[in-house]
């Protein structure tokens, strides 16, 4: 790295042994706040068009209720977001404020990256649209998840690691040990994430750090900071692994050839972004960034690994940040060697336009502005198709906006049937749901219609029953009609439908008399985790 290309403020402290990394100069403060207030906005705005809650986070709901080292399909983080929800009211607003300050974190972040690889304010600028223009992140910032945490946790492992590198202070892994552990906390992939930073840091010079003892203290840290989801996981003999295992055999997901998960990144990222990363990633190994080839190296293997292991494409997501600071670095860089004037401008007022243009034309395809009618109209205005995730999708939607409509209706609908019941029998009534959206659509919504809680077998729903009664009647929702015939003496059908929602949710609710089973007894003999 030349001095040439570095600002003053980075030699001054590199000169200086390392120390505290350096505050940003005022207008780079600027680029970072506008960008962060625009990120924050945006969210904020649609707060007032939302469809409603999406299915994933009904479900979380229920898990801040039910605080835990452990959950069947996540780690114990989510929970923890969703309870803070829940003590802010647990209305939508409140939700959605959550993921959009993370969003909002990883900007500043990433700018803060780019500096530190010694970017100025054009690649600063430039890395932070990218961030903030993605379409994934936009899609993963505007709704509850670990999902909106994990490049957030996972960039500050990388900023930790770019500063070790800079100041050759090692003492600075016990940081990057406490960032990796709440990100085990917050993700399980964080595995996969740390695996890759620990061979690429095998494979390059990088690797005289194993000769020092602060990596391994780092490793300690981690693990000891996840020790209470894996004693949780031993003890009920890794349910998150039989769930991935039966996700696996289930055909669930849309496995992708080689070919097309690469396109699919491309695709996912948008080409106009995937020229910024590529680029990042061809100076992490080869250009000016080859000081930090670390990071490059670690982004192959993270790569492969979910290439090999099928993983769904949005898998890769969290590791782009880092790659979009080292190509807007290079960007700025590269027109700095031409002697023409025009020639050191037009390439990075060119690829700043098209980031705005193409990223603010696609920013109402992955937020709700607009109502599903003319979304629809939109979308095919644009040509853009969206492409499944999993094999049995199935909405005039794509399913992150699919899978919020819907749930009041359902329950709604639920409570029409259990309140039209006698008096007496409703005490001896329950709520069977197939799914863990529908279990917590009925527990968030339910009390206002003065329905019992719903009960389920699906992921976590399992560990919080069996109901305390055994009930004659059940209200059943996304039963097939066999699983009615041979468990109900008899039963009533009611239609449901939803022109918006996901079409699996389009099946009839039963109403079922005279239940043939004890459920009490059979709950513990069988669970319904995918």
């Amino acid at each position: 790295m030349s001095a040439t290309n570095v600002p003053q403020s980075h030699i001054a402290s590199a000169q200086n042994g390392g120390g505290a990394a350096e505050s940003l100069p005022p207008l780079a403060l600027c680029v970072l706040i506008t960008l962060c207030a625009i990120k924050f906005l945006l969210h904020a705005f649609t707060s007032l068009h939302r469809y409603g809650y999406f299915r994933d986070e009904l479900y979380l709901l229920d898990c801040g209720r039910h605080l835990a080292w452990g959950y069947v399909d996540m780690a114990p983080l989510s929970a923890v977001y969703a309870r803070v929800a829940l003590l802010m009211g647990g209305l939508l607003p409140a939700l959605r404020i959550i993921p959009a300050l993370a969003g909002t974190g990883l900007i500043a972040l990433v700018i803060v990256i780019t500096r530190q690889l010694g970017g100025n304010r054009f690649a600063q600028a430039l890395a932070g649209l990218c961030v903030l223009l993605v379409p994934i992140n936009i899609i993963i910032d505007d709704m509850l998840s670990m999902n909106s945490f994990e490049p957030l946790f996972w960039m500050g492992c990388v900023y930790v690691l770019i500063r070790i590198i800079r100041t050759g202070n090692s003492k600075l892994w016990l940081w990057f040990g406490l960032l990796a552990g709440l990100g085990l906390e917050n993700k399980h992939s964080t595995l996969f994430f740390g695996f890759a930073i620990f061979l690429a840091v095998v494979l390059t010079r990088l690797r005289r750090e194993f000769a020092k003892p602060w990596i391994w203290i780092a490793g300690i840290i981690a693990l000891l900071i996840f020790l209470p989801n894996l004693i949780w996981q031993i003890h009920r003999n890794f349910p998150t692994l039989q769930d991935l295992e039966n996700v696996r055999r289930s055909g669930k997901n849309v496995v992708l050839s080689p070919l097309a998960f690469i396109w699919q990144q491309i695709m996912m990222e948008q080409p106009v972004f995937a020229i910024i990363w590529i680029t990042g990633l061809v100076s992490f190994l080869w250009g000016s960034g080859r000081k930090f080839r670390v990071l490059g190296v670690a982004f192959l293997i993270f790569f492969a690994t979910l290439l090999i292991l099928h993983g769904k494409d949005y898998y890769v997501a969290p590791i782009y940040p880092m790659m979009y600071a080292a190509g807007a670095v290079a960007i700025e860089r590269w027109p700095a060697r031409r002697r023409w004037a025009g020639a050191r401008l037009w390439p990075k007022a060119a690829i700043a336009t098209a980031v705005i243009i193409l990223g603010g034309i696609l920013v109402p395809l992955f937020i709700p502005v607009f109502s599903p009618p003319r979304f629809l109209a939109y979308a095919d205005a644009l040509h853009v198709h969206f492409a499944k995730s999993e094999v049995h999708q199935s909405s005039a939607l794509p399913q992150f906006f699919a899978d919020q409509f819907g749930w009041r209706a359902l329950v709604r609908q639920i409570a029409d049937i259990y309140n039209s019941l006698p008096p007496g029998e409703r005490p001896e009534t329950g709520i069977w749901a197939g799914n863990y959206g529908e279990a917590g659509a009925v527990d968030l919504f339910g009390p206002a219609y003065g329905l019992p809680r719903a009960y389920s077998r699906h992921q976590n729903y399992w560990y919080w029953g069996p109901p305390p009664v055994v009930y004659k009647n059940l209200i059943v929702v996304e039963w097939s009609f066999q699983d009615v015939k041979d468990n109900c003496t008899s039963w009533q059908a009611f239609d449901h439908y939803d022109q918006w929602g996901m079409a699996e949710e389009n099946t009839p609710i039963y109403l079922c008399r005279g239940t043939k089973f004890d459920i009490q007894k059979i709950w513990w003999h069988s669970h319904h985790w995918n």
